[in-house]
């Protein structure tokens, strides 16, 4: 953090402090990562876990203020727990003169950032000491969290509420080059949590943080079109904007940011493996003649050779008729090497006459080959790629592409397991390969790609599809080489504990939402998180958004650790309540459509 502060000087924080609600004080046992908090009566019935507590304390002469989220309340009675206090319980019902009088209420509170403050300057510091007991711990609210921050306010962003409470949860999202609201560096973040836990509007809600900086490049791959479907939005819908929308284009321009979203029918296809299953699984060659799989499977390889090897053949020029006649012809050819049979070989040579001719034939030849023709508002995946890569000088498109739609002709299931993969890797070879050609020209690219559905394109098990699985390695081999070159990854799954584990070693900041509290994923989470009871505890009593009475009523939880807020440098995890009304997001942002 930086040391300056722009006018609040020590006796304003202090001021602010000490008259916010105090609730508490420093009990025993405590240490300096974590402080029990003896309750006050007047607190007792205060719902206090999730909120924010803070403390002044004295630290080398200066003044030290340490604040730590509340994840566990205890309450104790010690004449209850002894057999004779129960027996009176028992026999009389009621004990007037112990219950609810000798009740003792304690808090535990983690610690999650210290400030020293000095004349006009504010810095980051540790607990260096244990605070006295009987030290007052007070509640946060927004006036003293903007009074500590005031100095690094611009940077501020906000995606939600302390967890169960009312004051806003102070975030930031760093570019990764240097400068002005910089990291300094790239890194890799995941955001985990059950279908319909929130995980996907947050990551829309961090996208559109990370937009903010007009040099960083955002590139999505958006295999369900989860990201591409909220863009365009009209104006007449911004009045009731879902959260779901979050993320679209009204709202990017605001930051002078325009959006890219391609589909199928907007990619120029460019590889030859590709053009093979296309050809393949359009059904192509049941229109001459060839009609067991296996057949038409060994036809495509030969076709494949046979253009490739044709030097004034290229994949751009494969729409023209005489490609396609060329095709047959060959075909017709090698009809004995696909057929051992006679009878066989003659239908091939028959159908492929015919297909010169037959309309179908022709039409769906065409629906094959425009796909890798130069067309008017279609891009090569090369030129895609660039532009998310684009100077950092420009204000960089962001760029989604959406691979939820698949031509009439294939299958779905073919489209997911035999075609998706292939485009996938196709885009992933070739950001890696810019990033190299970048950090060998000395320059951070700056930018963050987005995985969805991580858990489908990397999980921890072995695969077996040989797509699946270049895609998975692929992946892989991104995450521990390209933070070098200033390009974070971002994966959001379903599952912590299903995807590869060399990709969740690497994440550096890491959100959990609803529903990994049981089973593997709760162990998962507990190895990641350290074993803090009380921190898993909190986490466990995230509701299932979908158990409220209403939508409105609805909340999200989050837990995230890593460098995600200027209260979370001790390492310690945060927890937070996600917006749920799109113009709470954009208000509380400063955003204004």
């Amino acid at each position: 953090m930086a040391t300056g502060r722009n006018g609040s000087s020590q006796q304003s924080i202090r001021h602010l402090v000490d008259h916010s609600e105090r609730f508490g004080a420093v009990g025993s046992p405590s240490t300096t990562s974590q402080l029990t908090i003896d309750i006050f009566g007047r607190a007792i019935d205060r719902k206090l876990v999730g909120e924010l507590g803070i403390l002044r304390y004295t630290q080398d002469g200066k003044d030290h203020y340490a604040l730590g989220q509340i994840t566990e309340v205890t309450m104790r009675n010690a004449m209850l727990e002894q057999a004779i206090g129960r027996g009176i319980v028992r026999e009389r019902e009621r004990w007037d003169a112990v219950q609810a009088r000798q009740d003792t209420h304690t808090a535990t509170m983690s610690l999650s950032a210290v400030f020293a403050v000095e004349g006009n300057s504010i810095q980051p510091s540790i607990l260096g000491t244990v605070p006295s007991t009987g030290t007052s711990v007070h509640l946060v609210n927004d006036d003293l969290l903007r009074a500590l921050l005031q100095s690094h306010q611009s940077e501020i962003f906000y995606l939600g509420r302390l967890y169960g409470s009312k004051p806003l949860l102070p975030m930031w999202f760093k570019h990764f080059d240097t400068g002005v609201g910089g990291a300094g560096e790239a890194y890799h973040i995941g955001i985990f949590g059950k279908t319909g836990s929130g995980k996907s509007v947050l990551a829309k809600m961090i996208l559109t943080a990370y937009a903010r900086h007009k040099g960083m490049g955002l590139f999505v791959l958006d295999p369900q079109g989860e990201f591409a479907k909220g863009i365009q939005v009209s104006q007449l819908e911004l009045g009731g904007l879902p959260m779901g929308a979050i993320l679209n284009t009204h709202v990017l321009q605001e930051f002078d940011r325009t959006v890219k979203v391609y589909d199928i029918n907007k990619l120029i296809l460019d590889r030859w493996e590709i053009f093979r299953e296309f050809i393949l699984r359009f059904g192509f060659f049941e229109h001459v003649g060839i009609k067991s799989p296996q057949y038409q499977s060994t036809t495509a390889e030969y076709v494949e050779e046979h253009l490739k090897n044709q030097q004034k053949t290229n994949l751009k020029d494969l729409h023209k008729d005489e490609t396609l006649n060329e095709v047959l012809e060959y075909v017709s050819s090698i009809a004995n090497k696909i057929y051992a049979q006679e009878d066989g070989a003659n239908r091939v040579r028959r159908e492929t006459e015919s297909a010169k001719t037959d309309p179908v034939a022709r039409s769906k030849w065409r629906q094959i080959t425009n796909l890798f023709a130069e067309r008017q508002g279609a891009e090569r995946v090369d030129r895609i790629v660039e532009l998310v890569f684009s100077s950092a000088e420009q204000s960089r498109p962001i760029v989604i592409i959406d691979l939820s739609q698949h031509p009439q002709d294939i299958p779905h299931a073919v489209w997911e397991e035999e075609v998706k993969p292939l485009l996938i890797h196709r885009f992933l070879q070739a950001v890696i390969y810019k990033a190299e050609q970048s950090y060998r020209n000395n320059r951070s690219l700056n930018t963050l790609v987005v995985v969805d559905e991580a858990h489908r394109l990397a999980p921890r098990e072995r695969v077996e599809r040989e797509r699946w699985s270049l895609v998975k390695s692929t992946l892989v081999d991104a995450v521990r080489t390209t933070r070098k070159y200033g390009l974070g990854w971002m994966f959001i799954s379903q599952t912590l504990s299903s995807l590869d584990r060399d990709i969740v070693s690497q994440l550096r900041l890491m959100f959990f939402g609803f529903g990994l509290g049981s089973g593997t994923e709760l162990q998962a989470l507990r190895e990641l998180v350290g074993g803090e009871r009380e921190y898993l505890k909190l986490y466990q009593s995230f509701r299932d958004p979908h158990s409220a009475f209403g939508d409105q009523l609805r909340s999200y939880s989050f837990m995230v650790l890593g460098p995600a807020s200027p209260l979370s440098f001790s390492g310690a995890p945060l927890f937070f309540d996600a917006f749920t009304n799109a113009d709470d997001f954009l208000q509380a942002n400063n955003i204004r459509l």
